[in-house]
C-alpha cells in the first residue's frame, strides 16, 4: 500500500476478556481493575492494550516507530468496540531511501466517545 498525506487508515476490533487475560500474562499488569469486573461484569481494557489498534496500523505498513504519544481519555472495558483513525501528516522520501512519517490517530468507543488520541513518527524501509 503506497500512503500519501491525507490518507486515513481505519481499524475497528472488540476486546473481550480473553484479551485482558493474554495482556496481564505478557505485561504482568494485573491491576485490580483488569481483573474484577465493575457492576457491569466488565474489566477495564490495560491502556497499552488499547494502545495496539494504532501500533498494528503502523505494523501493516512497516514503520518503524521512533516515537509514540498517547493521551488516555477514558477507560476501554471488554466488551467496547474501538474504532481507530489515522491520519498521515508527513510522508517524505529521505536521502537513505527511507520514508519519514508522521501520523495522527484518535480512538473512538462504540458510544462514540474518544478513548485515545495521540500520534506516531518513524520510518518505513
Amino acid at each position: 500500500m503506497s500512503l500519501k498525506v491525507g490518507d486515513i487508515i481505519t481499524f475497528e476490533r472488540t476486546f473481550t476478556v480473553k484479551d485482558v487475560e493474554l495482556f496481564i500474562e505478557i505485561s504482568g499488569d494485573e491491576g485490580i481493575h483488569h481483573i474484577t469486573p465493575d457492576e457491569k461484569g466488565r474489566l477495564v481494557i490495560q491502556g497499552l492494550l488499547t494502545a495496539t489498534l494504532p501500533t498494528k496500523i503502523g505494523g501493516d505498513n512497516n514503520v518503524l516507530a521512533r516515537t509514540m504519544n498517547f493521551e488516555f481519555l477514558r477507560p476501554v472495558f471488554t466488551g467496547d468496540t474501538i474504532i481507530c483513525e489515522v491520519t498521515i501528516e508527513k510522508y517524505e522520501k529521505q536521502d537513505n531511501n527511507r520514508i519519514s512519517i508522521l501520523a495522527f490517530f484518535v480512538c473512538t468507543n462504540q458510544n462514540e466517545k474518544h478513548v485515545l488520541k495521540g500520534n506516531f513518527s518513524g520510518v518505513i524501509v
